[in-house]
């Protein structure tokens, strides 16, 4: 399981767009999904906080929380842009941080109100994709897109539970496929990585 630094680290533009996408309106702002006890999905609002030492998320005492606790996988999603149709996507496990230093710290840079019942989770990230379909503006109602310029990043270290988060992420809303890369066809960095056009 990487860490957001490390991905970062071995995909600073991608890296660098999602969390454009994530923080364009200020703080962090996207929609979390986790994994119900019956198996099922729960999406909701959240605002996760992404440093240079990895992407972070404040939970209050709820049933997403109790969720992360049980089974720890997510998907985070970015909010739609005014602007386009540009959307960032990245999935793998949450773990609580212990370290109160590290808690306080960004505590601090999220602005979490002490008084609430909140916990931090660090997540960590098997898959981290990037789709751009330029300005909303250029396409008038009801006239196709085309397919979207789409980059993926899977962690080599995440095995099948990458391959699977893809899922959601290798079907372009406009129901085309995108190019997900096989893991083996990885040439050089960290992770496999490759744009669609």
């Amino acid at each position: 399981m990487a860490s957001w630094s490390e991905f970062a680290a071995d995909e600073p533009r991608l890296a660098d767009g999602i969390r454009h996408l994530m923080q364009q309106y200020g703080p962090g702002f996207g929609y979390l999904a986790t994994v119900r006890a019956d198996g099922g999905p729960r999406v909701h609002p959240v605002s996760p906080v992404i440093t240079d030492e990895g992407l972070f998320c404040f939970v209050v005492d709820s049933p997403k929380r109790r969720d992360l606790e049980r089974d720890g996988r997510y998907a985070l999603h970015s909010f739609p842009p005014e602007d386009s149709d540009d959307e960032a996507y990245v999935a793998g496990h949450a773990r609580p941080v212990t370290d109160q230093a590290r808690v306080a710290r960004l505590a601090e840079i999220g602005r979490a109100a002490p008084q609430v019942d909140w916990r931090l989770f660090e997540f960590t990230v098997d898959v981290a994709m990037l789709a751009r379909r330029g300005d909303a503006g250029t396409v008038r109602p009801g006239e196709a897109t085309g397919r979207p310029a789409v980059q993926v990043w899977l962690d080599p270290g995440a095995g099948e539970a990458a391959s699977t988060a893809t899922d959601s992420a290798s079907t372009a809303p406009g129901g085309g496929a995108v190019g997900v890369p096989d893991r083996r066809s990885a040439l050089g960095g960290r992770g496999a990585h490759r744009a669609a056009a």
